[in-house]
């Protein structure tokens, strides 16, 4: 049962990690705010929760058809290239070190932008559903591979912003605008990217 739930850790760890989109937002948003930047990473977790689900009670195989791969693949694309005008428009925004405060509004905005990022990534999908085969077989002790990868998950979205806001005051705002512009290129270059694979097929 243990192994089980350390397989389930590794298992969160890989679809939280690697640096794609989503942790990019993140690093950029937590010199900021830090709270922004979990909720990012919590409506993240949600929309890996919703595949999950759906792995779970065996819709994910609908999600694998070409027309909804490629109806995400733009529709994602579009989003991330959104994404990246807004942290290229806001680049200049000072530094707040000691706002701890942050608007419902803004924070709802973080969280859909966390959640749409990831969910209208196809690649999120293929993840999960390389990912289902293996939770089929471990129909024991399914309930705690599952555990495992929320909760590497949720430790990823809580601790890396955290040491990225505590790190902050030795960047200046000049150097953060310099971030956030790369941060801006990065996004819009994975959306681009998106929009030819999916394009090409």
């Amino acid at each position: 049962m243990i192994g089980t739930f350390f397989q389930g850790f590794l298992f969160g760890l890989g679809a939280a990690v690697p640096l794609g989109p989503v942790n990019i937002l993140i690093m950029n948003t937590a010199l900021k705010n830090y709270k922004a930047a979990v909720t990012i990473g919590l409506g993240a977790l949600s929309a890996d929760v919703t595949y999950l689900l759906l792995v779970i009670f065996g819709l994910a195989t609908f999600l694998n058809h070409p027309f909804i791969l490629d109806l995400l693949g733009y529709f994602g694309a579009g989003f991330l290239i959104f994404i990246a005008y807004l942290l290229l428009k806001h680049r200049n925004d000072e530094l707040k070190p000691h706002t701890k405060d942050v608007s419902k509004k803004n924070l709802a905005k973080a969280y859909i932008g966390g959640y749409f990022i990831t969910l209208l990534n196809p690649y999120t999908i293929a993840f999960w559903i390389s990912v289902a085969s293996f939770a089929t077989a471990k129909d024991q002790y399914q309930s705690m591979l599952i555990l495992g990868m929320i909760i590497a998950i949720l430790c990823w979205v809580i601790l890396m912003p955290y040491f990225v806001h505590k790190t902050r005051h030795k960047i200046s705002v000049n150097i953060s605008s310099k971030i956030a512009l790369v941060a801006s290129v990065i996004l819009f270059g994975f959306g681009l990217s998106l929009f030819v694979k999916t394009l090409i097929g």
